[in-house]
């Protein structure tokens, strides 16, 4: 019999690839888009103008939006009739448009909001008052730092945008919020440094070498967008290209250096995967990173200079990055995903990987076949049986998408423009300027009776201490659990800030005489390194049911 060559094991692999995503697809299509099982999409908005390149939400339930300066106009006028006037504009020299929105959740409405400056492709996190803080951009706006203050009349809240206040420029860096509150700007095009802000002394102004940075950078980058999560031990895991490093950022020195992961492939920025620090337990020893998807070796090149397009990978990488002696476990997603996002669902127990592509890499027009599928991976399951398809979506979310945890437990999905203008005739994948839900199987009115409804009110807490959660319920289980998740910031298939903690709780106690109202106790993290302080959402747990979140503010 004649041997297959690796070439033939690949096409065949591709096709059976391609069968099972049709097959699954119809599967999902049969079920009417949120089946058992399956979730559900729903359209919320059809255009709110702006493309959501960033989106962050913040604890009046609103979600900052923006986009770049820099893509012609958008469909959203500026307040006030405001003009944008820039003269070295590569779009347009006077913009009357808006580049940003604020979209409100509880209402489905959003207004326009004023950026003046470029924020293409940035970064950002949100202070433990509950400012957003975003950094850096290109053109007239890499070196600046914008604040966005929540309130209660939105009707006055807006940027505030301070010029030429990083060290360098910060173009594809990634930010992570520290335990004294700060915000740590890690990397970008051509900086293989880091740098804090707010600029609380005189040390803050200077950059910090990171050498590993350049140590990871290729003919295609590949280290932009870093991947970093704040460890246990207060240390930042750091992932770029296809290695990874603990990093001791006080000392600027490297605590430990992680193998490579298996295969070799890149998985940043233009070989877009995704990652995340896995739900934390109380009181946590280990901590465990998951990278899933991206493009293989050459794949940017491939597409930039001869026009074809690589097929993405469909691994996933996990480690614990605790153990002194470290290694990655290998899985396989059931299709290939580029540019997809990760986001850390309530129950604790649960990650959804939705959007993105099956070939191609990050950048204008480098995307095909969109993968509309999402896929729930549960990391407790047994290796092998992890990851769970969900409903087939209906609109292609490639370059510039973006997803975040809603309070409610949905995950609002936006974004995708991978034209390097607004582009909405005449292309396959017009810019997306449209806002949908995705309702994960725990939305499902048939778990209703299951679904904890939280009476406490916003609650201010402080580290290590408990602090009680009443809550109504129509069927209660035997097992309750209580999660923390942080609101992060998403952009380019990153989600920075995101975490998720699971707390101790004691067992729910009946509450009065009204039937079905329970509290029970739970005991916040003991340090800002396990929680950095700031606001999160808070969830009741039954059974892998979890309740509408509210929000609770540590310090």
């Amino acid at each position: 019999m004649e041997l297959l060559s690796s070439a033939h094991v690949r096409v065949l692999l591709f096709f059976s690839l391609l069968i099972f995503t049709a097959a699954a697809g119809a599967a999902a299509a049969a079920g009417g888009g949120g089946g058992s099982g399956g979730g559900r999409w729903d359209l919320l908005q059809s255009s709110i103008g702006v493309s959501a390149m960033h989106m962050q939400l913040l604890h009046n339930d609103r979600v900052v939006v923006f986009d770049s300066t820099t893509l012609g106009p958008s469909n959203l006028s500026l307040p006030g009739g405001a003009c944008r006037r820039y003269p070295n504009e590569p779009a347009l020299k006077v913009d009357c448009t808006a580049h940003s929105a604020e979209y409100d959740v509880t209402t489905n409405s959003f207004r326009p909001l004023t950026v003046l400056t470029d924020t293409l492709c940035s970064s950002g996190s949100v202070a433990p008052d509950g400012t957003l803080v975003q950094t850096g951009g290109s053109n007239d706006g890499d070196r600046n730092a914008r604040t966005f203050r929540p309130c209660s009349n939105s009707a006055t809240c807006g940027w505030s945008e301070a010029s030429n206040v990083l060290a360098v420029s910060r173009w594809y860096a990634t930010n992570q919020i520290l335990p004294d509150g700060r915000a740590i700007v890690i990397g970008g095009r051509g900086q293989f440094n880091y740098e804090f802000y707010p600029k609380t002394n005189a040390a803050d102004t200077a950059t910090i070498p990171l050498p590993f940075l350049s140590q990871t950078s290729d003919p295609e980058e590949n280290n932009l967008y870093p991947f970093v999560h704040l460890n246990i031990d207060g240390n930042l895991f750091i992932f770029a290209n296809n290695r990874a490093i603990l990093l001791d950022y006080k000392k600027n020195a490297v605590v430990r250096t992680y193998p490579k992961m298996p295969g070799g492939d890149p998985r940043n920025y233009p070989s877009t995967g995704s990652s995340v620090l896995l739900p934390l337990k109380p009181s946590p020893t280990e901590a465990e990173v998951l990278v899933c998807g991206g493009a293989p070796a050459g794949s940017y090149l491939q597409v930039s200079q001869h026009g074809t397009f690589v097929r993405a990978l469909e691994t996933c990488g996990r480690i614990k990055i605790t153990d002194e002696a470290p290694t990655w476990a290998m899985e396989i997603m059931p299709m290939p995903r580029v540019m997809g996002d990760m986001v850390l669902l309530p129950t604790g127990d649960e990650v959804l990987i939705i959007n993105g592509a099956g070939m191609g890499a990050a950048a204008w027009e480098m995307g095909q076949n969109p993968v509309l599928m999402p896929l729930l991976y549960r990391p407790r399951a047994l290796s092998g049986s992890r990851f769970v398809v969900q409903s087939q979506g209906t609109i292609p979310r490639l370059y510039h998408s973006t997803a975040v945890l809603l309070r409610d437990g949905r995950v609002l999905v936006g974004g995708s423009n991978p034209h390097n203008r607004y582009v909405f005739s005449n292309v396959e994948y017009p810019t997306e300027l449209s806002l949908e839900a995705f309702s994960p199987e725990y939305l499902n009115p048939a778990f209703a009776a299951s679904r904890p409804s939280i009476i406490s009110p916003l609650l201010l807490i402080s580290y290590g201490k408990q602090f009680p959660l009443r809550f109504r319920i129509g069927s209660l289980a035997n097992t309750v659990s209580v999660t923390m998740a942080s609101p992060a910031f998403a952009t380019h298939s990153l989600s920075m800030n995101q975490r998720l903690l699971i707390l101790g709780t004691t067992e729910p106690v009946a509450v009065g005489r009204t039937a079905g109202v329970y509290e029970v106790v739970a005991t916040a993290p003991v340090t800002a390194t396990l929680a950095p302080p700031g606001y999160y959402m808070v969830f009741v747990v039954n059974n892998g049911i979890p309740s509408e979140g509210i929000w609770i503010q540590i310090q």
